[in-house]
C-alpha cells in the first residue's frame, strides 16, 4: 500500500453547478428518495414515542454529488477487509486476551461500569458453558483519507465497528441515487470525473444478508427464524428492514423484531437445550404456542449504556447470550470492537499474534492505516524524563506531572488528538481544545476507559452540496429551513463492511460485502448519521 499523489484537487470539489440545476438536482435526488426506500422516520416531539404503524416517512440526508476517492486507495480498503475480519474473529475468540484488555478485573472494565457489567455476564456464561459456539460478525471498518504523510494522501482507519454496523442498505440506495442522477442529468458535464465507470457499484443489502443466512443455515433447525433486537422508536428502521426483506425474499428466512423491554417478557430459553424461543401471549400466525425458534439474533441495539438502563435489561442481554442461538455479535465480539483493543492491537507483536499466517506486506498494510494511538493509563518508564522535560518546557505543574505518562502526554499534544471512550454511535469523543479542561475533571478511577489517538487530516477545502428533510439536525451553522440544502466544507468518511461466521478457533467464512461513505460539515467532529452529525453519500472514483 503506497500513498496516492494528489492529481485530483480536492479543493476544486465540488463543481459549480447554477441554482436552477441545483433546484433539479434537488428534486431528482429527494424524489428519487422517497421512491426507493432511502427513507427514515420524522423525529417526534420528545418525551413522545413513534406511533405504532408508521404513516409518514421523510428522506435520509444526503449529499447531492458523490465524494472523490482516489481509485486506488478505495480498493486497498476493499482489499484489507477480508484481514479484518480475521482479525476480529481471532480476537473475540482468544479469551486470555479480552479479559486482560476489556475484563473487570484486569481490564478497562474495572473504570467503565457498561464494559465491566458485560464482561461480567460473559464470565458467568463461560463458567456454566458455552451452549453455542459459533459467532456471527457484521463489521465495518471506517476510514478517512490523510494529508499529513508525506507528498500524498493515504488512508487512516477512524475505529473498526463490531456491532450494529449500520447504513449498509441505505448506503447502497444512496450510491443507486447517485447514478441515477449521472444518467439523468450527466451533472451537467460539471466535472471530467463524472463518468459511469467512475460509479462503483454497491450490493452491500446481499452481501450483509448472506453473512445473517450462513449463520441460520449452520444454526439448521428447520421453521426457526432470525431475531432482530432493536432500540424502541428507532427512526432508522428502514435501514434494518431492508436486510428482513433480502433475508425473506431470497434466504426464505423470517425475521422477528423485539425490544429488549419485550423480550424480557417474551424470550424464553430451555433449560436442558438452551433452545432459545420468542413467545407470544398471543400466537399468530407465525409461530405457534410453543413460540419460535431463534437460530441468530442479530444486535441493532445494546451498544451503549442508555441501551440497557435497568439490571432487567441487561439480565435479558446475558440470557440471549446464554442461549443455543447464534450472536450477532456475541459479547466477546462486541468487546473486541473496543477503542482500547484498537489502542492495544496497534503495539509493536500484537498482530502477529493474531494474523501470524498473514502476509508481512499484509501486516504492514494494516499498520499503515493506523495512526498513533495510547492509553491515558499509560505509565510506561522508559519516557518518563523526555515527557516531563517537555512538561516543563510548556508549563504544566509538578502536580500534572505526577499524572500517568499517557495523560501527560495528552495534554502537551491536545491540539492534534481526539480521545475516545468505549462507546458507539457518535458523540462521545473529546477533541483539541476540549482536552485539557476534560482531563481536570476525569477521575483517575476512569483513566483506563480512554484512550488519545492522533487526529486524521482529511484534505481541505472540500466541499459538497448537503440535504436534510424537515427536522433534520444540520451542521453547526447551516441552515435550519424545512428542506435544507447548504453548501458548505466537508469531511468524507469510506466505511467498508464485511462478515466473518467463526467458533472453536475455526473461521466458517469470511467476506468484504460493500461500502458506504457518510459526510459531515467540516465544522462537526462527529460523524453519526443517525446522532444528526453526517449525511448519507457515496464514492466516485478519481486518479
Amino acid at each position: 500500500m503506497t500513498s496516492q499523489s494528489l492529481t485530483f484537487d480536492f479543493a476544486e470539489w465540488p463543481p459549480a453547478l447554477t441554482e436552477s440545476q441545483l433546484e433539479e438536482l434537488t428534486l431528482a435526488a429527494t424524489t428519487y428518495a422517497l421512491s426507493h426506500g432511502l427513507l427514515y422516520l420524522p423525529p417526534v416531539a420528545p418525551n413522545t414515542n413513534l406511533p405504532p404503524i408508521p404513516t409518514s416517512a421523510i428522506h435520509a440526508p444526503i449529499s447531492l454529488v458523490p465524494s472523490p476517492v482516489p481509485r486506488h486507495l478505495f480498493n486497498d480498503a476493499k482489499a484489507l477487509q477480508s484481514a479484518y475480519n480475521t482479525l476480529y474473529a481471532r480476537v473475540a475468540m482468544d479469551e486470555e486476551f479480552l479479559d486482560k484488555v476489556m475484563g473487570a478485573v484486569e481490564g478497562v472494565g474495572r473504570a467503565d461500569d457498561f464494559v465491566g457489567t458485560l464482561w461480567k455476564g460473559w464470565k458467568a456464561v463461560r463458567d456454566e458453558g458455552i451452549a453455542q459456539p459459533l459467532q456471527l460478525g457484521l463489521f465495518r471498518s471506517d476510514y478517512l483519507l490523510h494529508t499529513g504523510e508525506g507528498p500524498g494522501l493515504s488512508l487512516k482507519q477512524v475505529e473498526f465497528n463490531t456491532i450494529s454496523s449500520s447504513f449498509g442498505p441505505l448506503s447502497e440506495r444512496t450510491a443507486a441515487m447517485h447514478r441515477h442522477l449521472h444518467a439523468f442529468t450527466n451533472y451537467y458535464g460539471a466535472s471530467p470525473y463524472f463518468k459511469a465507470k467512475n460509479f462503483p457499484p454497491n450490493n452491500t443489502v446481499a452481501g450483509l444478508a448472506e453473512g445473517l443466512a450462513e449463520a441460520h443455515k449452520a444454526y439448521g433447525i428447520s421453521g426457526s427464524q432470525i431475531l432482530f433486537v432493536v432500540q424502541p422508536n428507532e427512526r432508522n428502521v428502514f435501514d434494518q428492514r431492508w436486510l428482513e426483506y433480502e433475508l425473506l425474499e431470497r434466504h426464505s428466512i423470517r425475521v422477528v423484531r423485539q425490544t429488549f423491554a419485550e423480550l424480557a417478557e417474551s424470550a424464553v430459553i430451555d433449560p436442558t437445550t438452551r433452545v432459545l424461543r420468542i413467545v407470544s401471549p398471543s400466537p399468530s400466525a407465525r409461530g405457534t404456542s410453543e413460540g419460535i425458534e431463534i437460530s441468530t439474533v442479530y444486535f441493532r441495539a445494546g451498544y451503549v449504556p442508555t441501551d440497557l438502563p435497568t439490571p432487567t435489561h441487561y439480565a435479558t442481554r446475558i440470557a440471549l447470550e446464554r442461549s443455543r442461538a447464534i450472536k450477532c455479535p456475541s459479547i466477546p465480539l462486541q468487546l473486541a470492537g473496543g477503542k482500547k483493543v484498537q489502542e492495544v492491537l496497534a503495539k509493536p507483536g500484537v498482530l502477529e499474534r493474531f494474523l501470524g499466517s498473514e502476509s508481512k506486506d499484509t501486516l504492514e498494510d494494516m499498520r499503515k492505516t493506523w495512526m498513533g494511538m495510547w492509553a491515558l493509563d499509560d505509565k510506561d518508564p522508559s519516557s518518563t524524563s523526555s515527557t516531563i522535560a517537555a512538561a516543563a518546557d510548556v508549563g504544566i505543574t509538578a502536580n500534572i506531572v505526577k499524572e500517568p505518562l499517557g495523560t501527560l502526554k495528552a495534554r502537551q499534544q491536545h491540539a492534534s488528538l481526539v480521545l475516545k471512550p468505549q462507546r458507539e454511535g457518535g458523540g462521545n469523543n473529546v477533541y483539541k481544545e476540549d482536552i485539557p479542561a476534560f482531563l481536570d475533571r476525569l477521575p483517575d478511577a476512569e483513566r483506563e476507559a480512554w484512550i488519545a489517538m492522533e487526529l486524521i487530516v482529511p484534505p481541505e477545502q472540500t466541499g459538497s452540496y448537503l440535504v436534510r428533510a424537515g427536522g433534520g439536525a444540520p451542521p453547526p451553522g447551516e441552515s435550519t429551513k424545512s428542506e435544507a440544502r447548504v453548501k458548505t466544507e466537508v469531511i468524507s468518511e469510506l466505511g467498508i463492511f464485511g462478515w466473518a461466521l467463526f467458533g472453536d478457533g475455526d473461521i466458517n467464512g469470511e467476506k468484504e460485502v460493500g461500502w458506504l461513505v457518510r459526510t459531515k460539515g467540516k465544522e462537526s467532529n462527529e460523524g453519526g448519521v443517525a446522532a444528526g452529525f453526517s449525511v448519507l453519500d457515496s464514492v466516485l472514483l478519481v486518479d
